[in-house]
């Protein structure tokens, strides 16, 4: 029923995506936005937007300056700006954090630097469904 061709057509929509993982050297500074669908590990140093549907990890002598948008992030380098995480941020020991930050979850190991205004997306929506519960419970009292 299915020819050679359209088998393997199917195969390769089944297939999971490869994700890319983009680099920015120890050696590099690179000042400008990017816009990716892969990973990013920064090792020198981000001078404006980083958007990526992947994982950003700034290495220990990584540096960002600017916004990042990512899906989670672990940072070991320094930080500044606006940082949003949509599932989970793990900030290591040596990482040094400063700005803005929206995340939805948290994880910091002692002797990081965390000097950001923090904002937890998911801790929000919780908060909220038990307002609209109780809410709901008091008109039918």
């Amino acid at each position: 029923m299915f020819s050679n061709k359209d088998k393997k057509q199917e195969k390769q929509k089944n297939r999971p995506r490869t994700m890319e993982r983009n680099v920015i050297a120890k050696t590099t500074t690179f000042v400008g936005d990017i816009n990716s669908e892969g990973d990013f590990r920064i090792d020198g140093t981000l001078e404006g937007t980083l958007k990526t549907k992947g994982r950003v990890i700034i290495g220990t002598e990584g540096i960002i300056k600017g916004n990042v948008e990512s899906t989670n992030a672990d940072i070991e380098g320094k930080f500044s700006g606006q940082l949003s995480v949509a599932n989970t941020l793990t900030i290591k020991a040596t990482a040094n954090i400063s700005g803005e930050v929206t995340i939805g979850k948290l994880s910091i190991e002692p002797g990081a630097t965390f000097n950001a205004t923090c904002a937890m997306k998911g801790a929000l929506k919780e908060l909220n469904k038990g307002n609209e519960t109780k809410k709901a419970s008091e008109k039918t009292a």
